[in-house]
C-alpha cells in the first residue's frame, strides 16, 4: 500500500454497523431513539438532583456528574454516525477522528473515576455512618469531582498527541462506526511502540488503579454487612449501594468485553456489538437503574415531571 502522512491529506473511512441499504433507516431510526432515551434520561436525573433539595447530599451530586458524562459520552459517537447513516457518507476526517478519540477517552475515564469515587462514598456511608457528613463534606465532593474531570481531560493528552506522529496508508478504512483508538493504530504503517506503551500506561493509571479502589471499598463494604446482626438491617445496607454495584458490573464488563474484542482477532461485527453495549446501552440503562431502585429518586422525577406538564400546556394554549 501507498504510505502516506494522513495528518497532511486524506479522510478516515468507518465501515459504521452494516453495508445493507435496506438496513439503514431501521438502523436509523434505533439509533435515534437510543441516543435520545440516554440523552432524556440522564437530563431528568440531573434535573432531579438539582430541583430536589432532598437529593442534595454527595451520592446524587455524583450521580448527576455520571450522568452528564454518559451524556457526554453517547454524543461523541451516536451523532456522528447517524449523520452518517442519514447522509450515506462513512468518511471521517483526521481532526474528527483525532477529537473523537480525545473526547471517548475523556469521557470513558470520567465515567471511570466517579464511579471510584461513589464507591467510597458509599463505603464512608456503610463503614463510618457517624462519621459521613464531616468526611464527605461539601468541599471534598468538590475536589474529588473537579480532580476527577481535571484528571480525565489531562490523561486522555497522552494517547491522542502520540497518533499525531503516526504515519498513515492511503485509503484507510476503519472497521467501526466511531474512531476507536485500538482499530487506528492497527492501520498505521509507523512503528506504534510508543503509542502502546503510553496507551497501556494510561489504562493502568486511569483505568486498573480506579477499580482496585471499588473493588477493595467493597471489600470493606461487605465486610461490614455481614458484620449486622439482623437480616433487615444487611438489606437496608446492601439496598443503598445495590444501584452502583449493579452499574458498575455493567460498565467493565461490557468495557472488558469491547476492549478484548478490539484487540483479539475476531470479527468486526462482534467487536461493534460489544462497543454498542459499552457505548450506547450502558449510559442507557444508568438513570433506570438509579430511577427504578431508588424511591427517593423516582419522586424527585415525578416532581419534575409534574413541573413539566404545566409548562407544556401553558406554552400550548390550543391543547384541551
Amino acid at each position: 500500500m501507498e504510505r502516506g502522512n494522513q495528518t497532511e491529506a486524506g479522510n478516515f473511512i468507518l465501515l459504521g454497523f452494516t453495508e445493507d441499504p435496506d438496513l439503514q433507516s431501521l438502523l436509523f431510526g434505533l439509533l435515534l431513539s437510543m441516543y435520545l432515551v440516554t440523552v432524556l434520561g440522564n437530563l431528568l436525573i440531573i434535573l432531579a438532583t438539582i430541583s430536589d433539595s432532598h437529593l442534595h447530599t454527595p451520592m446524587y451530586f455524583f450521580l448527576s456528574n455520571l450522568s452528564l458524562a454518559d451524556i457526554g459520552f453517547t454524543s461523541t459517537t451516536i451523532p456522528n454516525a447517524l449523520r452518517n447513516i442519514q447522509a450515506q457518507s462513512r468518511v471521517i476526517t483526521f481532526a474528527g477522528c483525532i477529537s473523537q478519540i480525545y473526547f471517548f477517552i475523556v469521557f470513558g475515564c470520567q465515567d471511570n473515576l466517579l464511579l471510584t469515587v461513589m464507591a467510597y462514598d458509599r463505603f464512608v456511608a456503610i463503614c463510618h455512618p457517624l462519621h459521613y457528613m464531616a468526611i464527605m463534606n461539601p468541599r471534598l465532593c468538590l475536589i474529588m469531582t473537579l480532580g476527577s474531570w481535571l484528571i480525565s481531560v489531562l490523561g486522555a493528552l497522552p494517547e491522542t498527541m502520540t497518533i499525531l506522529r503516526q504515519s498513515f496508508c492511503s485509503n484507510i478504512v476503519i472497521p467501526h462506526f466511531f474512531c476507536d483508538l485500538t482499530e487506528v493504530l492497527k492501520l498505521t504503517c509507523s512503528d506504534t511502540l510508543i503509542n502502546n506503551i503510553v496507551m497501556h500506561s494510561v489504562t493502568i493509571v486511569l483505568g486498573v488503579f480506579p477499580l482496585t479502589g471499588i473493588l477493595l471499598s467493597y471489600s470493606q463494604i461487605f465486610s461490614s454487612i455481614l458484620r449486622i446482626s439482623s437480616d433487615r438491617g444487611k438489606y437496608k445496607a446492601f439496598s443503598t449501594c445495590g444501584s452502583h454495584l449493579l452499574v458498575v458490573s455493567l460498565f467493565y464488563g461490557t468495557g472488558l468485553a469491547a476492549k478484548l474484542s478490539s484487540v483479539a482477532t475476531l470479527p468486526s461485527r462482534i467487536s461493534v456489538i460489544a462497543s454498542v453495549m459499552y457505548t450506547m446501552v450502558t449510559p442507557m440503562l444508568n438513570p433506570f437503574i438509579y430511577s427504578l431502585r431508588n424511591r427517593d429518586i423516582k419522586v424527585a422525577l415525578g416532581r419534575v415531571l409534574s413541573k413539566m406538564v404545566p409548562l407544556r400546556e401553558s406554552m400550548n394554549p390550543c391543547l384541551p
